[in-house]
């Protein structure tokens, strides 16, 4: 029997060459595409609050940059892996290239579990962190963004630290060097819910594509923090009913569906959803298998693999996570016609409004709300047409599809670049 591929960085090299062999591509572009541009990684020192000093080990990725500077999240999280990180800024350069912004792909993050230190010890971290990347960003060379267990504060300090160190100040060649910050230090509105929003538009195009409305769509939601739970609240506000949510602690489920905001804010208060009372207990595994119409998997990768993919009963997956469906679960998808709007395309509405921050640093003009959505709006019914079509005119699924929109984009402009 062969053991499933889980490894995130050698499943996203098999979907880049498959794009390269599909589209008939010089071997070149592929050996270009197959390793990080530079991978760096630095010992990370600070000093805790009693006095003590320790080390942590840091990562960045920087995958690609043909089409613009690098563009990704820095996380903090104890299982932080060199493979993840390059593996992420993969998907990165894929991600901005399927929207067609011009970003290349990065990544980046610290052996850290935040949880158990305090705030002073986390600004420290992240100040001493930013001393260590600060030779390797920048507004024009790499912009780190938000991730697992980083925030806008966190990206307040990395921001604040790289002025200082670059005697840029505030203005708008140093703010840049970072997205997601606070709205007032430079970020920018509709941020903290713009993945969930490109969640929800591209699901609700390929709902259209196949006969099924928002309106009255059952939903379930693997992982209730920032992505899935906007998304679940823009889902409910969109006409859906949201029967199930879960978090790592587990899940809670009603037929008549959650009040999403509610459960929201026990998640908030309590750290957990499964605090909230008026619903039934699950697991989530069981979460994954419910007979719904959309399934929003958005906690980690590698949730629907081999082994459950033939259970999955949902008509629409829509991936808010990055990573959560391994190749052969989505060969078993694709059998029972499950219609998959993979990560690189669905979660990518983070990324084009961090592009949005980004130019408006730039610039130092800045838009309302309003603007921001109705421009992420253009942006990811754009891309979902792209890769649709792509689909239909390949006769390939939705992922693949994604691979071959992108991979052309990169190759053109390297090919533009005299790289290849």
């Amino acid at each position: 029997m062969v053991t499933e591929e889980l490894n995130p960085l050698k499943i996203c090299q098999r979907q880049i060459k498959e794009a390269c062999e599909q589209l008939g591509l010089s071997a070149g572009v592929y050996e270009i595409l197959k390793q990080p541009q530079q991978f760096i990684e630095v010992s990370v020192p600070v000093k805790m609050d009693d006095g003590s000093v320790k080390t942590y080990l840091g990562y960045r990725s920087q995958h690609n940059n043909a089409l613009g500077p690098y563009k990704g999240g820095l996380r903090y999280h104890p299982d932080v892996t060199p493979d993840e990180v390059k593996a992420l800024s993969f998907w990165m350069t894929i991600k901005c290239a399927v929207v067609n912004v011009p970003y290349g792909g990065g990544k980046g993050g610290l052996v850290v579990d935040p949880r158990e230190l305090s705030d002073d010890e986390v600004e420290r971290l992240s100040r001493s962190f930013m001393r260590k990347l600060a030779p390797f960003v920048g507004p024009d060379i790499d912009s780190p963004a938000p991730d697992v267990f980083t925030n806008s504060q966190v990206m307040a300090w990395l921001a604040d630290e790289y002025c200082q160190l670059t005697g840029s100040g505030t203005g708008t060649s140093g703010m840049g060097v970072v997205t997601g910050k606070p709205i007032n230090f430079g970020g920018s509105v509709g941020r903290t819910e713009a993945t969930s929003r490109g969640c929800i538009v591209t699901t609700k195009e390929m709902l259209k594509k196949i006969g099924m409305s928002m309106e009255g769509a059952t939903v379930a939601v693997q992982g209730y923090g920032n992505v899935g739970g906007y998304a679940a609240i823009l889902a409910e506000e969109a006409g859906a009913k949201v029967v199930a949510a879960s978090d790592v602690y587990g899940g809670i489920y009603n037929s008549d569906g959650l009040p999403t905001k509610e459960v929201w804010e026990v998640t908030a208060e309590t750290g957990s959803l499964t605090n909230y009372d008026n619903a039934q207990s699950i697991t989530n595994e069981e979460l994954l298998e419910m007979d719904v119409d959309i399934l929003i998997p958005a906690a980690i990768e590698n949730q629907i693999t081999s082994a459950n993919a033939g259970n999955i009963k949902a008509t629409v997956i829509c991936e808010g996570a990055n990573g959560p469906t391994t190749p052969e679960a989505d060969e078993i998808l694709a059998q029972s016609d499950v219609a998959v709007v993979p990560d690189i395309l669905a979660n990518a509405g983070g990324v084009t409004v961090s592009y949005f921050e980004w130019v408006q640093n730039n610039y130092g003009y800045y838009w309302d709300e309003e603007e921001v959505n109705e421009r992420l709006q253009k942006i990811m019914v754009d891309a979902f047409h792209d890769v649709y079509e792509m689909s239909q005119k390949q006769k390939v699924n939705m992922r693949q599809a994604a691979y071959l929109v992108a991979v052309k984009r990169v190759a053109d402009v390297m090919e533009v670049r005299g790289w290849v």
